[in-house]
């Protein structure tokens, strides 16, 4: 036990950081405008700016935000004592859009709108994971949900506005991150050797990640992705 104490201990002295940018390769197709929100009467009314679709969000140099990076082969464990991650309904849209939680760890939503919302959660036919539909009223209490099983890119949609959704991705290891909208990441905290490290994007790639192998060393890693916009939209 001592040894195992140790050996754990000198792991996670030695852990370090896997950072990188990701960016798209190709031009995407020009966003759409909501005219549901902007026709809804109190919907459009949060809004003073056009409200768009959020398919690529492509900064100045082709940096892709909202690409989920996960790393195989970690040590899989629950993150029931990680910090919740919030999930907020703000102008009647999901905010943020995409976001990834470990297994176990708590996704606490809100609703800061003054309209009811309705936070339904759609898996994927095999996932495991289990269907939810909650009403949420202007001012009703955070709700909370946890999922036991991986999947990528779990729908929540708001059935009152067709219009919202979100996309969630579980892992089963704290090791992930999403892209910022310079199309940087950080994942922390990695401990030592090889692993295969994943890049994925709901449209980007036709939705397929793109791998790599990294060593994770005492100085860390640096992995950069370029994702492709596919040739039919």
């Amino acid at each position: 036990m001592v040894l195992a104490a140790l050996l754990a201990g000198l792991q996670a002295a030695s852990a370090a950081d896997v950072t990188g940018t990701v960016t798209l390769s190709g031009t995407p197709p020009p966003e759409k405008p909501n005219d549901l929100i902007k026709n809804d009467p109190v919907c459009g009314k949060l809004h003073t700016d056009t409200v768009t679709t959020h398919f690529y969000v492509v900064g100045a140099k082709q940096e892709l935000a909202d690409v989920v990076i996960t790393i195989k082969g970690a040590p899989k464990s629950s993150g029931e004592s990680a910090p919740p991650v919030v999930l907020d309904q703000s102008g009647c849209l999901y905010t943020p859009q995409i976001l990834a939680i470990q297994t176990g760890q708590k996704l606490v939503v809100k609703n800061s709108d003054p309209v009811m919302h309705n936070v339904h959660i759609i898996p994927g036919a095999d996932s495991g994971n289990k269907e939810a539909n909650k009403a949420q009223a202007q001012g009703a209490p955070d709700i909370s949900f946890s999922f036991a099983t991986p999947e990528s890119f779990l729908k929540f949609k708001c059935d009152v506005h067709p219009w919202m959704f979100a996309w969630v991705t579980v892992v089963d290891n704290p090791y992930f991150a999403v892209s910022d909208k310079d199309g940087n990441f950080k994942i922390a905290n990695v401990p030592p050797g090889k692993y295969t490290i994943e890049a994925t994007h709901r449209k980007a790639n036709g939705g397929k990640p793109v791998s790599k192998e990294v060593e994770v060393k005492a100085d860390g890693a640096k992995v950069d992705f370029t994702l492709e916009v596919p040739k039919a939209q």
